[in-house]
């Protein structure tokens, strides 16, 4: 049975934090902003009369949604800069791959945002006579984020608990990093359980913090 080494988890610690997690963060930052604006977009696009925008649009969505994160980071690696000469770093590759995916999901929650505002407003913005780009930007986009802000920072914690997935593609990111120190001197529990306590201890107050987010919206 091995013992804790607190000599061992001092000495690896600064570098887990310094190093590993900040790759995290990068990735899940990266991925958030691309999944939230992408998102958007494709909900845009989803509502569109034209159904030959919205139905190719719609297949991308539930092909991606339907895939694994995991094959689908290994094709953008892999596959493209072999087949289409689109070569990213590993770490661009993985926020990509992370923003797309859950772009996908967001796509939904801005589409059930937008249609949980009240039909009245519509009407108003046509009586005020305003365009239809001031319709959307001014009127109905404030009114849908604000109801689906809980939905997306839940979306933000799952992208961060799903970075590790980006150690299959050689992101070093915490948890990577924490396998390369261990396999230093095969002493695994130090920094798995670093590692581990790394993401609790920002995935736990985030998780708080949108739930407080969501009981504040609730009552106004």
């Amino acid at each position: 049975m091995m013992d804790w080494s607190w000599d061992r988890a001092w000495e690896i610690a600064p570098e887990l934090f310094t190093r590993g997690l900040a790759v995290t963060l990068q990735a899940t930052l990266g991925g958030a902003v691309l999944a939230f604006t992408l998102g958007l977009a494709l909900a845009l696009l989803l509502r569109s009369r034209r159904p030959w925008v919205r139905l190719p649009v719609r297949g991308f969505v539930e092909v991606v949604r339907s895939t694994p994160l995991l094959a689908q980071l290994f094709i953008l690696y892999y596959v493209f800069p072999s087949t289409f000469g689109i070569t990213m770093s590993a770490l661009t590759t993985g926020i990509v791959g992370l923003g797309v995916h859950y772009a996908t999901y967001t796509a939904e929650v801005y589409r059930s945002g937008i249609d949980g505002v009240p039909r009245g407003q519509w009407e108003a913005a046509v009586a005020l006579n305003l365009p239809r780009f001031r319709t959307w930007t001014g009127v109905i986009l404030p009114q849908a984020i604000r109801r689906v802000l809980p939905a997306l920072g839940n979306y933000l914690i799952g992208i961060f608990k799903e970075s590790p997935q980006l150690a299959l593609i050689t992101v070093v990111d915490v948890l990577g990093l924490a396998r390369i120190l261990a396999a230093e001197d095969f002493r695994y529990l130090e920094p798995l359980t670093l590692a581990g306590l790394f993401f609790l201890v920002i995935a736990i107050p985030s998780s708080i913090l949108v739930r407080r987010l969501e009981r504040r919206l609730e009552h106004g």
